[in-house]
């Protein structure tokens, strides 16, 4: 429910929103809810038809204006509208989901076009004032005003209650929990321009189609058309709540202009500050972080773990690789002492895996870090980033499976990261102390008297004092050296736990920066 949602929650998921909403241009005549072919007969080929038409033709802004007494809304005054549970579509036919939405205002000023699908027939979801709850009669107008989004609620932790666990509002941002979660990191339809110093293109979801399920089904549809000015693109999300979530995410996108920055399967999250780099933030708490690292198992079989960092200036790295396994911002750390903090339960944030279906062909993944004050902010994306550009006039199909979850959503045999420490060394003030932990069954299973080694590498500077010896209180290895940057500016290091017959861990990727 959206009294749950708290301060931060709710800006962090709107500043997308703000960036290509909140504009001072006049309101174009096109409302999102005139979208042609949008009612009517539908099948899984609606969407994709009205999007391969609406790329043909200029990009209109959706409607944004809003009567003078919700124009200016705070964000108590928002969140003091709340949705009536008993009005949620479906509530009253014992279905797997119900579905309430969200009133326009605040950041979320774009009207939303919702559709209701049965029977393989479109109609529009009504909107009324009456929906709605207001603690300040006031902000009650009456009026067509339509909806800013949706949130899908379903009997996740508890049998026969129904929660909220996946809420779709503002631009083309999207999120979702598993069972015994609360909300973390962000996924969107499409990036464009991300870390890009003249500004980065949000796309946004101006209409969606849900699709009324069937008795005892567990699997929600719904289809979603995306619209920005480089391109339009037509979502189908087949959607099963659990442990974990699992969203089907099929997509078919129609470049407007050359697309030459675009991200597929976009995250979005939140890196404030880890045991890795805690020296320039003054906090009472051993970490704060929605994410804690970037994961990646390529098509040619490695599995790579990259620390995130709070740089003091932007960096991007990138990873390149054919036909990608999976990649994802993830959390490992889960006990409540690794975040000490009572109020945002750092510990129960949901990774989030990406495993691409079909042939992706070349490209790479792309990781941004956007240096941040605070915790409010979301300041780490990352996606992937075909080797071509999207072409005007071609359509780009792109599908994947997300698992909203606790982990990667598949086994391994490897040894597995358990934490990056970054210190100073005492008699070097320019040289970095690295502890690495290794954790995982693969050592219960190997001899006693197996010999560990690692060779850390760095791309810039010199690494000395390599020592790798048992951690019995994680039932795994540890393993430290010593890093002196001398006159670089930027160094990416890396290093793998091997025995005398090669590489048993994940490899550990590392930046450096002053």
């Amino acid at each position: 429910m959206l009294g749950k949602v708290n301060r931060r929650d709710v800006i962090r998921v709107g500043v997308g929103a703000a960036l290509f909403s909140m504009t001072d241009g006049l309101v174009h005549a096109a409302r999102a809810e005139n979208i042609e072919d949008a009612i009517g007969d539908f099948d899984d080929s609606t969407v994709i038809q009205i999007a391969r038409k609406l790329s043909t033709s200029p990009y209109h802004e959706p409607e944004q204006h809003l009567p003078k007494a919700i124009r200016n809304l705070t964000f108590d005054q928002y969140r003091s509208i709340t949705y009536k549970r008993e009005c949620a579509l479906w509530a009253k036919d014992n279905l797997a989901f119900d579905v309430e939405f969200f009133p326009r205002g605040f950041l979320y000023r774009p009207r939303v076009a919702i559709y209701e699908v049965v029977n393989g027939r479109s109609r529009v979801v009504p909107y009324s004032s009456d929906l709605f709850t207001y603690a300040d009669p006031a902000l009650k107008v009456d009026g067509d005003l339509g909806f800013a989004g949706f949130r899908l609620c379903s009997a996740i932790n508890t049998p026969d209650l129904k929660e909220e666990f996946c809420v779709f509002l503002g631009a083309s941002y999207f999120r979702a929990v598993a069972k015994g979660q609360i909300y973390g990191l962000y996924a969107r339809g499409f990036a464009n321009g991300t870390g890009d110093p003249k500004g980065e293109e949000f796309a946004i979801f101006r209409a969606f189609w849900l699709e009324k399920p069937r008795p005892g089904v567990q699997a929600m549809v719904l289809y979603a058309l995306l619209d920005s000015p480089s391109l339009t693109g037509a979502f189908r999300f087949t959607i099963r709540q659990g442990d974990p979530t699992v969203f089907d995410v099929q997509t078919s996108l129609f470049p407007r202009t050359v697309v030459k920055q675009s991200g597929i399967a976009p995250l979005t999250s939140m890196y404030y500050f880890g045991v890795n780099d805690h020296s320039h933030v003054d906090d009472w708490r051993p970490a704060a972080h929605d994410s804690e690292a970037l994961q990646m198992w390529t098509g040619s079989g490695q599995q790579l773990f990259r620390p995130l960092c709070n740089p003091l200036d932007l960096q991007i790295s990138t990873f390149s690789d054919i036909s990608p396994r999976g990649f994802g911002l993830m959390q490992r750390m889960r006990a409540f002492h690794d975040f000490e903090d009572l109020t945002l339960h750092y510990e129960k944030r949901p990774s989030l895996w990406i495993e691409p279906i079909g042939d992706w062909g070349s490209g790479w993944v792309e990781l941004v870090e956007i240096p941040t004050p605070n915790e409010v902010n979301d300041n780490i994306v990352s996606f992937w980033r075909p080797k071509e550009p999207l072409r005007a006039g071609q359509e780009y199909t792109y599908t994947y499976r997300m698992y909203w979850g606790w982990d990667v959503p598949f086994p391994t045999t490897l040894a597995r990261i358990g934490a990056t420490r970054v210190g100073a060394v005492a008699d070097n003030g320019d040289a970095r102390f690295f502890c690495i932990d290794f954790t995982g069954d693969l050592f219960s299973h190997l001899p006693k008297d197996t010999r560990f080694h690692i060779t850390p590498k760095a791309s810039a500077g010199t690494i000395h004092n390599v020592v790798v010896k048992p951690n019995p209180e994680i039932n795994g290895w540890r393993a430290t050296f010593e890093f002196v940057p001398g006159d670089a500016k930027v160094s990416d290091l890396n290093a793998t736990l091997e025995t005398e017959n090669g590489p048993v861990s994940e490899q550990w990727l590392y930046r450096w920066t002053p």
